[in-house]
């Protein structure tokens, strides 16, 4: 676990399915999520695309809570991506961050992600990392540049809002921290 002023940072388990879909189901959260619905199927689907990347690659997404609550406020984290989409995108270190609406304006996406990536990049080396975010998500955009991340690339589908491709350099991590965004590793 991953423990910052404000949020703990877990490892999935599969009792967070759940928690998982109550994060997802609102349509204000899933409106940059490529206009997915949070069914049994979709929910259990991401839950092991996660579960997947932490046992094959030793890092995945994080479930995210307040610190000493158990309702999940968010998903953030580094997972190994393979979406398809060529040209160097495909089998790399990807962020994602989704929050819960309850949680929005609270500075818990750049304050796990600040975890997280500093973790990343601890554990595992000091590799680059992309990050996808659906064309005109704001919020999304705003925490990628303070995070470091630049627009290299974009990707495009008949009748779907376009994705901007965001890459980091590791070494280029500036750490705009919010009130406490210190990480420290918990046992």
């Amino acid at each position: 676990m991953l423990v910052t002023e404000r949020l703990e940072l877990w490892r999935p388990v599969a009792g967070d399915r759940e928690g998982l879909r109550t994060l997802i189901e609102p349509g204000e959260v899933r409106r940059f999520l490529g206009g997915m619905e949070p069914d049994d199927h979709d929910v259990f689907m991401r839950l092991l695309r996660n579960a997947g990347s932490w046992s094959l690659y030793g890092y995945g997404t994080f479930i995210v809570r307040e610190r000493g609550k158990a309702d999940i406020v968010g998903s953030c984290g580094v997972f190994h991506s393979w979406r398809g989409f060529g040209r160097g995108l495909d089998d790399v270190p990807e962020a994602g961050w989704i929050v819960a609406r309850g949680a929005w304006g609270k500075g818990y996406a750049l304050e796990a992600m600040q975890a997280a990536l500093a973790w990343f990049e601890r554990e595992h080396r000091a590799a680059p990392t992309l990050c996808m975010i659906e064309q005109g998500h704001r919020a999304s955009e705003a925490v990628a540049a303070k995070l470091g991340y630049s627009v290299c690339d974009r990707y495009e589908e008949e009748d779907e809002r376009p994705l901007i491709v965001y890459r980091r350099e590791a070494a280029l991590l500036t750490l705009a921290r919010s009130p406490g965004g210190k990480a420290d590793l918990a046992s």
